[in-house]
């Protein structure tokens, strides 16, 4: 063979990478880009900035302040698979050093489509869904739903079934709260506060099960009213849950408050200033601690809230700190009014007497070929509503609780949102992280308090 002929060069082959490729793993344009690759838009919002500057300015990065360090960054990833997270959520931090420049929530890997499911279950099925939501606060879960086909339905409950609504649902936000400060305390180093939290949530809890036989998941806050009335004794159950609670929030206040290393990590850090905290559609404790008294309960009353006293807690830096504040003084402020229904509690039917919406008693069930009809009907086909659409929101232990509902005459819901406060606060996070450092961003995820199962509902 001569010199002149051509050869063929050995080329290597393209390595193959074991697993799966980081093209099939990733979540698309909902992750964080470098800053070359981002839109100047993407980098506004995250600033918060292009909430208050004109669409003509938006496309300006330089208006927007979005600077970033001149050295070195990197991305990583802050779950899914992380205890701090409070659940699967993952967030993408861009880090100069431990400081962080920006940051992206991304959501999406619980995601059990809970909206359309119940669009598959009658209107007495619906509050076994909802309810497992936010498994924290299940019982506001099932009272939005309820007073949602109670709009449509347009019955008038009552007021024994509305006064143990309001008991149950100040219940579940003592428990709620007081879960969170557990898992702040341990986010911040404090086993103790974790070993607190959660004995104070089983006294709680434990109620639930004597009165609906479950202590979490309950179903028993259904349209037309409840399940079953409150058990005997329970006068003197709730006193003792609140009071031996209101003790116990003052060791919280011991253990932490005045602590210096407590102060340290949460004085000053993730600061959310008011306008932005609105602009972002913030509610619950995050908004409160901005400043913005902003209650459901007081500001919209719904139950009989309007007949109850009880303070709306505030901040004045919207910090870290402050959030705990507020949420530590809501417990107080929930303990007060659980009291205030212990008092006024009135007698009578705990459900509505229609036929149509409520089964029978159980006793009549053996007695009655009419009422085991009637029980069988209502829990295979349900009841039908009118035709209409409503939405209605309350004050959940994460902000404000939204169910839109759209009937086309039905058993059925022919649309159902839920408005999701987890979701809506979960905007807030870049604008809380940005500039902190990385040691930070544990304290200020914990601060946001975010129910994975309502957010990726």
């Amino acid at each position: 063979m001569s010199d002149s002929t051509d050869k063929t060069e050995d080329v290597a082959p393209e390595p193959r990478h074991r697993g799966i490729g980081v093209e099939e793993t990733a979540e698309g344009r909902q992750e964080l880009e470098t800053v070359e690759r981002t839109d100047p838009m993407e980098l506004l919002i995250e600033r918060g900035s292009v909430l208050r500057l004109p669409e003509s300015a938006a496309s300006d990065p330089e208006l927007g302040d979005a600077s970033f360090g001149e050295g070195e960054t990197m991305i990583i990833n802050l779950g899914p698979q992380h205890p701090s997270t409070h659940g699967v959520l993952r967030v993408m931090l861009e880090l100069e050093g431990e400081t962080v420049l920006r940051s992206k929530p991304v959501i999406g890997y619980l995601h059990t489509g809970m909206e359309k499911t119940g669009e598959e279950l009658t209107y007495v099925q619906g509050a076994t869904n909802v309810t497992r939501m936010d498994y924290l606060s299940p019982l506001n879960n099932e009272l939005v739903f309820a007073l949602a086909v109670e709009s449509l339905l347009e019955v008038e409950l009552p007021p024994r079934a509305v006064w143990i609504r309001m008991l149950m649902s100040e219940l579940n936000r003592i428990s709620s709260h007081v879960m969170w400060a557990a898992t702040n305390g341990m986010d911040l180093a404090s086993t103790t506060m974790m070993i607190f939290g959660f004995r104070e949530r089983d006294l709680v809890l434990s109620f639930f099960e004597k009165t609906t036989g479950l202590r979490m998941n309950t179903n028993y806050i259904r349209p037309g009213g409840v399940a079953a009335d409150l058990p005997d004794g329970w006068e003197d159950d709730v006193s003792a849950i609140v009071d031996t609670i209101e003790t116990r929030i003052d060791d919280y206040d011991e253990l932490l408050t005045g602590q210096p290393i407590f102060r340290q990590r949460t004085e000053g850090v993730g600061i959310l200033d008011p306008e932005l905290a609105v602009a972002m559609s913030a509610s619950g404790p995050i908004l409160r601690a901005s400043g913005v008294a902003w209650d459901l309960r007081k500001s919209m009353p719904y139950l009989a809230y309007d007949e109850v006293d009880f303070d709306v807690i505030v901040g004045t830096v919207g910090d870290t700190f402050d959030r705990y504040a507020v949420r530590l003084n809501e417990i107080r402020e929930s303990i007060k009014i659980v009291r205030q229904v212990v008092a006024k509690m009135p007698r009578g039917d705990y459900r509505v007497q229609d036929k149509k919406i409520t089964p029978p008693p159980r006793g009549r069930i053996d007695e009655s070929m009419e009422a085991l009809i009637h029980h069988f009907k209502l829990f295979t086909r349900g009841f039908d509503v009118p035709v209409g659409e409503t939405y209605v929101a309350i004050e959940s232990p994460r902000g404000e609780l939204g169910c839109y509902m759209v009937s086309d005459g039905a058993n059925k819901p022919y649309r159902m949102h839920i408005r999701g406060p987890s979701f809506v606060n979960l905007q807030s996070v870049p604008a809380l992280l940005r500039g902190g450092l990385m040691a930070d961003a544990i304290a200020v995820l914990s601060s946001v308090d975010p129910v994975l199962g309502e957010v990726d509902r």
